[in-house]
């Protein structure tokens, strides 16, 4: 998956928000967030899910296997 944290950061700049406030607005820890990210931690299934719903993309686009956002 390594194309996450790069969609992540991405997602992330669109919407000008911090680590701090997109972990707060998806209820998870930041310092987990942010090794998401970063890269040094992946997600499980439910925490991609999350993600792309918090996003609004696909899994697929999230993860890399597709560039379709939706």
């Amino acid at each position: 998956m390594t194309k996450l944290p790069e969609r992540l950061r991405l997602l992330r700049k669109e919407r000008h928000m911090t680590q701090a406030e997109t972990a707060q607005a998806m209820e998870m820890v930041y310092i987990t967030y942010r090794r998401y990210e970063t890269g040094e931690r992946e997600p499980d299934a439910s925490t991609l899910v999350r993600m792309a719903d918090f996003y609004q993309v696909t899994l697929d686009y999230l993860v890399g296997r597709s560039e379709e956002r939706s």
